[in-house]
């Protein structure tokens, strides 16, 4: 069994990233929208699948879902647009210096 990494944008624009074990990612979107727990998109449903990926393993996944919520708002848009080129422009560290 893999995992699904996810971004939500929620009503007020935010965006919330997640992870959910299993075949098909749905059944945990209708749960954020359902307001089934009291966490971050409770409050700011409906919620709107903006980026996913697959994972068959666990691990990965952990630490992808783990690297993308440290993101910048910026960062995560050029996700989003799938912007392979801004992204790698937005990774670099501020002091010029690349890593």
């Amino acid at each position: 069994m893999g995992v699904f990494v996810y971004m939500l944008r929620c009503s007020d624009g935010s965006y919330y990233v997640g992870s959910a074990t299993g075949e098909d990612l749905e059944p945990r979107i209708h749960q954020h929208n359902a307001g089934v727990y009291k966490g971050y998109t409770y409050s700011r449903r409906p919620v709107v699948v903006v980026w996913s990926d697959y994972f068959d393993r666990i691990t990965d996944g952990i630490a992808a879902e783990r690297k993308v919520k440290g993101w910048s708002r910026a960062k995560k848009e050029a996700l989003i647009r799938s912007d392979w080129s801004a992204l790698q422009q937005l990774s670099r560290r501020r002091g010029g210096r690349e890593r």
